[in-house]
This record gives C-alpha cells, sequence and structure tokens, in this order.
C-alpha cells in the first residue's frame, strides 16, 4: 500500500498476478444491509460492499489492505460476493508494482462523485 495517482492511498502488487488467479479477500465488519447504507450517508471514502444476502462487509472497520483498491473504469481486478465473503481476481496479468483496482459498478455515491481514474474509457463519476 502506498500514494496512489488515482486516490489516497492505493493497493500495489508486489509479484505477478497471473489473470483468474484469486488475489485475496476484503476482511471487514459484518452488518446488515441497512447499517451499510445508514454508514455510507456519513463518509468521504465508503468501503462497504453489500452481499447478496442482506448483508455487507464494512471494510473501514477492522478491514485489511484489500480496502485499498481504488476503483478504476478499466479495471485489471474484479471482486466475487460468495456466501459472507468478497474474494478479489486478477482479471488479467497484473506486473510488479501496478496498482490493484475494481470497477466499483452501483456505489453508496450515486454518480455524485467525479472518478479521477485517468482511464481513456472513464465514465466520469462514481
Amino acid at each position: 500500500m502506498k500514494k496512489s495517482p488515482i486516490d489516497g492511498k492505493g493497493l500495489f502488487a508486489t509479484i505477478r498476478l497471473p489473470r483468474r488467479r484469486k488475489i485475496g479477500e476484503l476482511t471487514g465488519k459484518l452488518i446488515s444491509q441497512r447499517e451499510a447504507r445508514r454508514r455510507a450517508k456519513h463518509l468521504k471514502r465508503i468501503v462497504i460492499v453489500e452481499l447478496n444476502n442482506g448483508m455487507a462487509i464494512d471494510g473501514g472497520k477492522n478491514g485489511n489492505d484489500f480496502q485499498y483498491i481504488n476503483h478504476s473504469c478499466s479495471p485489471n481486478t474484479f471482486i466475487r460476493r460468495f456466501r459472507n465473503t468478497v474474494e478479489v481476481y486478477a482479471l488479467r496479468d497484473i506486473k510488479p508494482g501496478e496498482e490493484l483496482t475494481c470497477d466499483y459498478g452501483e456505489s453508496y455515491h450515486d454518480g455524485t462523485r467525479p472518478c479521477t481514474c485517468g482511464s481513456p474509457t472513464c465514465r466520469g463519476c462514481l
């Protein structure tokens, strides 16, 4: 983890990561989706991922370094929600030193936060 050209701190690969390899899991406090939405209203940096079962993981509470994966409109990772976990996989081969990014998709920002990913295909907002 170090300063990111995208936003704040970022997570960077230390080794070559082959595409489709599981890189790790986002950890944090397991909370209800209702609580997640309440918390998100008061945060500038949101590290909450909603699961498909009415629950969410708040990576800002007891989270690991995967909370520093920044958004990109041209990401190199993707997340898989499985039961009460958020798994992170390489979307393509990732070189050592490359920042890990994920397309957040729908977010709590509801299109109000400008995107700073710098991708040629940037959508402009989160």
